[in-house]
């Protein structure tokens, strides 16, 4: 009798688990909730603000019903793959407790909704199938085995950050970057089959390549080691700003704040690099940017010096297609790359992000514009997507707007180039032979050594600086 009722309630209550919301994140901080226990949700309704170490990200769930409880507090950091709030889909039908994890005995009801090995909360992206398990992290809820002790049931009244419910976190997505997830797609090579050999279970190259070799028949294939089932302890109390008298103040370094620091620390000691600099007249590039936005087939989209710069960094590439490359220290390889996702450096309340304009270089002027413009308002709004920051080949980041004459940029990671423009100032300036009043600006181009010579950075530069002194060759180089 026991039993049935347990069953009952496994059905009656559905359990929504953290996504996967990029490409193999692992954990993610609830920002804000946008439901509270007794709201009805629907299908698709967003019900949670997150944010990974990419980006801020809503989360719709994919089910009705009644909430019946939120297993974390807004501020708390939650591994991928542990339950984050409870849904009571058939309400009104008797009192009820949700099981929280099924017991060792019960067999978990099927979520006919949902396709097998991916949670349906984000179109492209969901935690699936995978041999590989995460590390639990320290100071949050561990991951354990299918085979642990059952969990104990969250209550609402823990909310204020000591809930203690233990959670089963279910075989996840494979942990790969996406420049070995586009391999294991060019190899024909599931993921979900390949045994990671990286850091926290992490598929590298190597693995995808020993996947794709044919396994001789004496040899058994190697199994991964099983992932130790740890204690799980009480979840965090969210993280504050603490304030020490009146002369220090400690901000946690979390989120997308903390993905930076790594991001720039892990480019500045791997990638060597170089800086130029170049003092360019730029003024018929506002000229230029004057009469087209008087133009009618500009109407509509916004037309500023950072459209011209952004083009004529285009046909400089396509000019020196050899820096458009990246570097594979796995395989030892120098990658090239035929297509120019151009990464704009963009400053946010949470830090500094680079989403990227995929192939920019098949864009129309009106199109890079219109492209322009929707990445700048997207990432204002804090809306950037993970999949909008990753795949970014060169960017250009603007200190002009800042008053800052230049500076000497930090690569992206994964990128042989980034060029910084400073402000545009009224300066003298000889122009034909006279000294007159023109506009003028410094270009820094930064590029990694290992990729690009001093030869072909300098060309690129040089490249750059030649259109916008003389907008024309848009026409005569392109």
């Amino acid at each position: 009798m026991t039993t049935m009722t347990d069953t009952s309630n496994a059905a009656r209550f559905r359990e929504f688990k953290m996504p996967d919301v990029g490409e193999g994140l692992t954990e993610a901080e609830i920002l804000k909730w946008y439901v509270q226990p007794g709201d009805t949700v629907t299908d698709g309704q967003v019900v949670c603000e997150v944010e990974t170490a990419k980006a801020a990200v809503e989360l719709p769930i994919p089910f009705d019903g009644v909430v019946h409880e939120l297993r974390f507090p807004e501020g708390t950091t939650v591994d991928v793959g542990q339950v984050i709030i409870a849904v009571d889909v058939a309400p009104g039908s008797g009192d009820a407790t949700p099981a929280a994890e099924p017991a060792p005995a019960a067999q978990p009801e099927p979520e006919p909704e949902a396709p097998k090995g991916r949670q349906p909360v984000l179109v492209g992206y969901g935690v699936s199938e995978s041999s590989t398990k995460r590390r639990a992290r320290k100071g949050t809820a561990a991951a354990a085995s299918a085979a642990s002790a059952p969990a104990a049931s969250a209550i609402q009244s823990e909310m204020n950050g000591h809930a203690a419910a233990v959670v089963v976190v279910p075989e996840s997505r494979p942990l790969a970057k996406p420049p070995v997830r586009k391999l294991a797609k060019d190899l024909g090579i599931d993921l979900a089959t390949v045994v990671p050999t990286g850091e926290g279970g992490i598929i590298t190259r190597e693995d995808v390549h020993a996947a794709a070799k044919p396994v001789p028949a004496q040899a058994p294939a190697p199994i991964a080691a099983p992932v130790a089932t740890a204690p799980a302890p009480e979840a965090p109390a969210p993280a504050v700003v603490t304030t020490v008298g009146a002369r220090e103040t400690r901000i946690p370094v979390k989120g997308v704040r903390k993905a930076i620091a790594q991001a720039m620390v892990g480019s500045a000691f791997t990638a060597p690099h170089v800086t130029e600099f170049v003092t360019v007249d730029v003024t018929r590039t506002m000229k230029l940017v004057a009469e087209l936005k008087e133009d009618k087939d500009m109407a509509g989209v916004r037309v500023n010096p950072l459209l011209i710069i952004a083009k004529a960094l285009l046909v400089a590439i396509k000019r020196n297609p050899e820096v458009n490359a990246a570097w594979d220290e796995a395989n030892q390889e120098i990658v090239q790359k035929h297509y120019v996702n151009l990464g704009i450096a963009a400053a946010t309340p949470r830090g500094l992000i680079v989403p990227n304009i995929k192939d920019a270089h098949e864009q129309t002027l009106p199109q890079l514009a219109a492209s322009l413009g929707e990445l700048v308002s997207t990432a204002r709004e804090g809306k950037t997507s993970p999949a909008a920051m990753a795949g970014g080949t060169v960017t250009i980041t603007n200190v002009g707007v800042f008053g800052v004459d230049t500076g000497t940029p930090i690569l992206n990671p994964g990128e042989s180039a980034i060029l910084a423009v400073g402000a545009i100032k009224l300066q003298p300036w000889v122009h034909k032979g006279k000294v007159k009043p023109r506009q003028v600006t410094t270009l820094a181009l930064s590029f990694d050594h290992r990729l690009v010579d001093g030869e072909l950075g300098s060309k690129v530069l040089a490249d750059v600086a030649a259109i916008l002194e003389q907008p024309k060759r848009l026409i005569t180089w392109a």
